[in-house]
């Protein structure tokens, strides 16, 4: 192109967009696993730990590589730290549950009460669980005070808001508030699950917090297939 952004992509490798798709993934099946759990479902544990594993690759090899590399580091150096860092933390977090589960599958179908089980193991992730919901919220805060996440003009659908920055800003930064506040209050909604026991209003917020979430970057990831690959042939 003559006029506008022009990218070097041999230089910028860009994969967000599955980040997008497998933490949101990860985040819903953690609250529909907890549900199960507080309903005295049947659980399949194999399954879940299939689930985990397969979404805790995805984040912990495409975090890791954006955390140690920065790949973004020519035009958007922030987002190296924004999309990487937490999505290594979430899968390695997944890589740990589905080591359990699938470690333990028997011993938890046959116990009596596998949700005190499970609830004793995570117990000592509570800070840094804690930790990266602060961590989240930090990153929301960054986004607003710095009105980041803004797609330039030349990417598809997203670009129609460049020239209003705060759109997007406030939307992302919203999605990792969210996000945020539900991995805050997740230690306390665990240490309260009970086998067929009724939801609290931790319980409840932080479904909510986290399944809303988790869906928003499901969908998001999935449009940025499209506006990712526009981006990339309008800037080439």
């Amino acid at each position: 192109m003559d006029e506008g952004l022009s990218i070097d992509w041999t230089q910028m490798p860009t994969y967000n967009t599955i980040m997008s798709v497998a933490a949101g993934a990860g985040l819903v099946s953690v609250v529909l696993f907890g549900r199960a759990l507080s309903r005295g479902k049947t659980v399949s544990y194999e399954g879940q730990a299939v689930n985990f594993g397969v979404l805790g690759v995805i984040l912990t090899v495409t975090g890791a590589h954006m955390t140690l590399t920065w790949p973004f580091a020519a035009y958007f150096p922030f987002d190296n730290i924004i999309f990487g860092e937490p999505s290594l933390a979430f899968g390695v977090l997944l890589l740990a549950a589905a080591f359990l589960l699938w470690r333990r599958a028997e011993q938890l179908r046959t116990s009596t009460d596998p949700v005190s089980e499970l609830r004793a193991i995570a117990a000592p992730l509570t800070i840094l669980i804690i930790g990266l919901g602060l961590s989240l919220l930090a990153i929301a805060a960054a986004g607003l005070v710095f009105q980041l996440f803004a797609a330039p003009p030349e990417e598809p659908i997203s670009g129609l808001f460049a020239q209003w920055p705060w759109v997007e800003a406030i939307f992302m930064s919203g999605l990792f508030a969210l996000t945020g506040l539900g991995a805050v209050l997740l230690p306390a909604a665990v240490r309260g699950l009970r086998s067929e026991g009724r939801p609290s209003a931790v319980q409840v917020v932080t479904g909510i917090a986290l399944g809303m979430s988790g869906t928003v970057f499901v969908l998001f990831g999935a449009l940025n297939f499209f506006t990712h690959i526009g981006l990339i042939v309008h800037t080439m």
